[in-house]
């Protein structure tokens, strides 16, 4: 046994490689990316260490190339996900004796095998199975997994050195253990990032862990698998599973040992979740951590003093950077009076410069949503909205789904600041304006935290300080993640931890300390170095 406190230092940042015209970086991506294409994968699940294979055959085709087939994946049932949490289970006691260099010297070692070996291997599975430009997957599959290990580490031994005072003659310990069961994660097609964290930051902390991907996901989760297999990590201790959710959580809500659940996803699948854990209390040998994060309609709020450019930028990368698909993406706006014409001028000359089509045309800005059934939901908002008298079309609007689920960037201007694509999630290359008088400026921003259920990223674009210094207080609860002149997208590991309430999520702060404790269960240890022989105190004595 070791007798030695051991340090890990804070990191920085992973630099975002740039993938320039003549860069190394480049080429070396445009290779994998062939690679990838000449093969198919035969994707199995992970059980126990295992590859495991069904012959329930899932076909893997790029959203922007339909007809091409990457490969397939094996689906599973319902015996595998139990399967799954045995082999969690068994891998339990071993793994939370394990000590912690050893167990950070796994994720730290997968970090480098991402930042390294395996790069363009993250890089080239995003792009092709979740149809992520260059520059979209290098800050996601790349450099916010590792940032996310790499930071992890650093937190967790930050929390591992947190004790309580000792008075004289005791001695004081706390000691972090793992949940008192297996954890369920639960990850978004979106973010491959968010993919490897959810269940990496559970099993750091000495968890066991059975994970579920988005079937979109699939193809870069094999990849992180794999990665961490190479790395180290013991049979059992996270488990891959390609169940459907019904399945999945039928199963695991239902088991004496759930101990808790780490979810990305919508906000109707994560309230069932809690329901049904709550209708199961009474089974749990625990009560269950319920973190997660749901989604958002994430607003920018122009001042009447805020710079044009600045403003138009905001929100042509905050609305249709991934074609709109993430949860912090600008997807409603409010522009005053005074400068509206110039930004929906400027904003509309813009968008007609972005290119679309696959990602291997590095010159495309922007590439193809997800799926059919996202393409479909989109297209029947933008139609709607066609024919509406409340809303006109100022910006692209079309769509095409022969060769891949092409939705161009489309901005909406609508006169009713209620108008339903100002409050629903849309999830696409979707914005919409609301011009308000430049004026009301306050009413506005009672407007902006009473339309819409979530609360995650928001943005207020002004030269003004007293109307920012306003706007932050006004908005307090709107947004767990609050962006000054800038576009509400692009949280970075270390620097903005990411979060939001109301129907948002548990605001657990992903990238931060604060979510590491939720996946922690402190045991104080008190040890009197003399034990009292008299159970008498002095106030008993009379004189």
């Amino acid at each position: 046994m070791h007798n030695a406190y051991f340090d890990f230092a804070a990191p920085a940042n992973e630099p975002v490689l740039s993938y320039a015209p003549g860069s190394p970086e480049r080429a070396a991506l445009k290779k994998q990316l062939a690679a990838f294409k000449a093969e198919q994968a035969d994707i199995p699940m992970y059980i126990n260490g295992q590859e495991v294979r069904t012959g329930k055959l899932v076909d893997i085709n790029p959203p922007h190339e339909r007809k091409h087939k990457l490969g397939h994946f094996h689906a599973g049932d319902a015996s595998h996900v139990n399967q799954a949490i045995d082999a969690a289970l068994a891998a339990r006691e071993e793994w939370a004796n394990t000590p912690w260099e050893h167990r950070a010297g796994i994720f730290l070692k997968a970090a480098e095998l991402m930042a390294t070996k395996y790069r363009y291997h993250m890089n080239g599975s995003t792009m092709l199975g979740q149809s992520k430009n260059a520059y979209q997957a290098e800050i996601d599959s790349a450099c916010e997994i590792i940032d996310f290990l790499r930071f992890n580490v650093h937190y967790l031994s930050n929390i591992y050195r947190q004790q309580p005072v000792s008075s004289p003659g005791v001695h004081n310990r706390l000691e972090y253990r793992p949940l008192e069961g297996f954890v369920l994660a639960v990850t978004p097609f979106n973010f491959t990032a968010i993919a490897a964290n959810l269940p990496t930051s559970a099993a750091m902390c000495g968890n066991v862990v059975v994970w579920k991907p988005a079937n979109t996901q699939v193809y870069s989760a094999n990849i992180i698998m794999k990665i961490l297999i190479e790395a180290g990590l013991p049979a059992g201790v996270i488990n891959l599973v390609y169940a459907d959710g019904p399945t999945i959580g039928d199963i695991c809500f239902g088991h004496p040992d759930f101990a808790g659940i780490h979810f990305t996803g919508s906000t109707g699948v994560f309230q069932t979740m809690w329901k049904t854990i709550g209708n199961n209390i009474h089974k749990y040998k625990t009560y269950p951590r319920i973190v997660g994060e749901t989604g958002g309609k994430d607003f920018v709020v122009a001042h009447k003093s805020a710079d044009v450019d600045a403003v138009v930028t905001a929100l042509a990368r905050g609305a249709f950077e991934y074609q709109g698909q993430k949860c912090s993406a600008a997807s409603r706006a409010y522009i005053p009076s005074n400068i509206a014409e110039e930004v929906k001028s400027k904003l509309a000359a813009e968008i007609k410069t972005m290119k679309q089509g696959s990602v291997e045309d590095f010159s495309n800005f922007v590439n193809a949503v997800i799926d059919e059934r996202s393409f479909d939901k989109i297209a029947q908002y933008i139609d709607n909205a066609k024919k509406d008298p409340k809303a006109k079309i100022i910006a692209g609007g079309n769509y095409n789904k022969e060769e891949g689920y092409f939705i161009e960037p489309t901005v909406i201007e609508t006169t009713d600041p209620k108008y339903i694509t100002m409050c629903e999630e849309i999830f696409g290359p979707v914005l919409t304006l609301y011009v308000y008088e430049a004026d009301k400026f306050e009413e506005i921003l009672a407007i902006v935290d009473t339309t819409s259920e979530y609360a995650l990223t928001g943005a207020i674009l002004a030269q003004d300080r007293y109307a920012i210094e306003f706007a932050t207080r006004k908005l307090v609860n709107s947004a767990g993640n609050f962006y000054i002149n800038d576009k509400p997208t692009g949280a970075v590991v270390g620097q903005q931890p990411f979060g939001g309430a109301r129907a948002s999520g548990t605001n657990d702060k992903a990238g931060s300390q604060l979510n590491l404790y939720r996946w922690l269960s402190a045991r104080t240890v008190k040890e009197t170095l003399v034990s009292p022989t008299d159970y008498r105190y002095p106030f008993l004595k009379e004189s």
